[in-house]
């Protein structure tokens, strides 16, 4: 790793990227089994720019994989030795998976997502309270590990136990959370509750540390948390858990994601149905594919991580940061096609936000097999609302207008749908 790379230019980078890559080629080569099968005879390229010579490899594949190999698969290219630490996939897409980790594996992970909790603007003055799932998930321990990377304070919560994080959040001094966007809506549930006279804002918190689901593109959804709890919103945490778990996120500048591991890390740019290379430049939208330039344990080679993104800038951000800016436009795997239309959630949610009526939350329930002629669309009324007139046709039209596509909306009562402390599934197919 170089110190610094995230505000180095893509050129004062290549010199090291080249020489990373032509090392973990040949690693690759002679230790994984998985892409020397794959590859098929063929020779990685020398330069990065040659890349997609080599065939994609997917989840699915890393799913049969370990299936056939387990517990870590055949694309562990190291001894079984140099692993020292053992992490599972949440399983939110399908089975979860083994990820395997060295000691230099975990240090650059640290690193890498220390630089993104650093960019949206934890640092060593700060105590920051972490609330995800410690349980073996990426996004416990390890993301643990990046917020102590900024020097701030970081308090091991997890999830669970909600009226104690309170009591913690006043006693200790907390002034940032580390959570999933959703969960604030299970706090505000609580505090309203156990603590009468209480409100979010009471608590003091200045930062927010959101990650692992979509919704904080929307502008209305952070300007919410923002009247709410008087805080700022980041989206400060950006991964894929095989590959790093956090690499990208927002700058106090800038509301897009930046990549930020361009000297561990290359990206590419593919169209999810022909998987054609695209041009990595400003205005193109395509599926992300990654392939780790130094990675010990479970290198990947081309990997398709299934997230459709949009590259909004790929000229330096005036934070001094280099990494093109980006927004995740959805999943490939959550991605609803209506009457041609790809429709994604964080589209359907930017719509419902707009209603002040309701909560914000919302399901897109899916019955049958596609092709699909309607959008199936369940939202929730707001705490306090109990019946407004005309609501879904109005949501209906703003969808019709918003997104281009029909709409099927079903209003339900305040408090309908779970808040979770984990990922919410929004897509839900019967």
């Amino acid at each position: 790793m170089i110190e610094g790379a995230e505000r180095m230019s893509r050129a004062e980078l290549a010199p090291h990227i080249q020489a990373l890559w032509q090392e973990q080629a040949a690693y690759v080569e002679a230790h994984s089994d998985f892409y020397h099968t794959l590859w098929d005879g063929r020779q990685p390229p020398a330069r990065l720019e040659d890349l997609a010579e080599l065939p994609l490899s997917d989840k699915a594949m890393l799913r049969q994989s370990q299936a056939a190999h387990p517990p870590f698969g055949d694309y562990l290219a190291s001894a079984r030795a140099a692993a020292n630490r053992l992490h599972r996939t949440s399983g939110t897409t399908g089975q979860a998976m083994n990820l395997a980790l060295s000691a230099r594996d975990a240090a650059i992970t640290q690193a890498v997502g220390g630089r993104c909790h650093s960019a949206a603007g934890l640092g060593p003055e700060d105590t920051v309270v972490h609330c995800l799932n410690y349980q073996m998930w990426m996004g416990g321990l390890t993301d643990h590990m990046t917020l102590e990377a900024t020097g701030a304070l970081v308090v091991p919560f997890g999830v669970g136990a909600t009226e104690l994080l309170v009591h913690t959040i006043q006693e200790v001094g907390i002034t940032a959370i580390s959570c999933t966007p959703s969960y604030p809506a299970v706090l505000e549930r609580v505090i309203a509750e156990k603590f009468p006279g209480l409100t979010p804002r009471d608590l003091g918190l200045r930062l927010g540390l959101f990650g692992g689901e979509p919704g904080l593109d929307d502008p209305a959804f952070r300007a919410r948390l923002r009247e709410t709890w008087g805080m700022e919103p980041r989206n400060a945490n950006y991964g894929v858990s095989d590959v790093f778990s956090n690499f990208a996120a927002q700058c106090e500048d800038d509301s897009h994601l930046h990549f930020m591991a361009a000297d561990v890390l290359h990206p590419e740019l593919i169209d999810p149905d022909t998987a054609a290379p695209l041009p990595l430049e400003a205005g193109q939208e395509g599926e992300l594919v990654l392939t780790h330039l130094l990675r010990d344990c479970q290198p990947l080679v081309r990997f398709r991580t299934g997230d459709i993104i949009r590259i909004e800038a790929t000229d330096p951000c005036s934070c001094g940061r280099s990494g093109f800016r980006f927004a995740v436009v959805g999943r490939s795997d959550d991605m609803v096609v209506v009457r041609g239309l790809n429709m994604f959630p964080s589209m359907v949610a930017a719509v419902v936000m707009e209603f002040a009526e309701l909560s914000g939350e919302y399901r897109i329930e899916l019955s049958g097999l596609p092709p699909y002629d309607v959008l199936p669309v369940a939202v929730e009324l707001a705490g306090g609302v109990d019946e407004a007139p005309d609501l879904a046709a109005r949501v209906v039209a703003e969808i019709k207008r918003r997104l281009g596509t029909t709409a099927h909306v079903m209003v339900r009562a305040a408090g309908s749908f779970p808040r979770t402390e984990g990922k919410t599934k929004r897509v839900i197919r019967g």
